[in-house]
């Protein structure tokens, strides 16, 4: 993976106020944390950003601040639900040649048997690498996948310097059979079965409310006119 390099401003103002303001200036309110230090606030330029983290969530930022330059990785990554613009990004610092964890996302290649439903359990896959050497993705092959089977987390080819960060045991996919035509159409008529004496009540009082009101005018004495 390459490095990304950013402009990181410190920002001293604090707050919803501020914050809207800075991203009103095309910038996105950052928060560092790690390595035991306090947490510094920056603004990055958020084309910039947005553009690093458009194809990699673990895309390694190479801020360049006041004190030096200074490596992160995206922690938590804020978008606005409707226009999907960054809102807000907490990083993590980390040095060349430590070992982090990342969640790395899969890719399902090749085709499954017939007739089988592929269950794919995780996007991810939580893996520890050095820090300037992350993966940006797994594939994941289906191919003849039949009924029953699973692919684990150790099936999955792990480049040099890399390690699984959870059990290889973990299953990733799985595959399903595939219900027949017979099967769903037996689900619907059990559906409508299990709906139906729900409504033979309904219209049985129905019927019932109107014999009372029948009931209740013959009993009414005639009106004179």
């Amino acid at each position: 993976m390459s490095e990304v390099r950013i402009v990181a401003e410190a920002r001293t103002e604090f707050g919803k106020g501020p914050a809207r303001r800075t991203r009103r200036a095309g910038k996105v309110p950052a928060v560092l944390y790690g390595h035991g230090d306090k947490p510094r606030h920056f603004a990055l330029p958020g084309h910039e950003l947005m553009l690093a983290l458009k194809h990699d969530s673990n895309a390694l930022l190479a801020l360049q601040t006041d004190e030096g330059e200074q490596l992160a990785l995206p922690k938590i990554v804020v978008r606005d639900p409707i226009r999907r613009t960054l809102e807000h990004v907490d990083l993590v610092a980390v040095r060349r040649g430590e070992k982090v964890t990342v969640d790395v996302p899969l890719t399902l290649v090749g085709d499954p048997a017939p007739d089988v439903l592929v269950d794919q359990q995780r996007a991810t896959l939580s893996v520890e690498a050095e820090a300037t050497h992350l993966p940006t993705g797994f594939e994941v092959s289906i191919q003849g996948l039949k009924v029953g089977g699973t692919i684990h987390a150790s099936d999955v080819t792990l480049p040099a310097g890399t390690t699984l960060a959870v059990s290889g045991d973990e299953v990733l996919v799985q595959g399903l059979g595939a219900p027949t035509a017979e099967a769903l159409e037996a689900e619907l008529d059990a559906a409508a079965a299990e709906l139906a004496p729900e409504a033979s009540d309904d219209e049985t009082a129905a019927a019932e409310a109107e014999e009372s009101e029948a009931a209740a005018d013959e009993a009414a004495p005639a009106s004179e006119e």
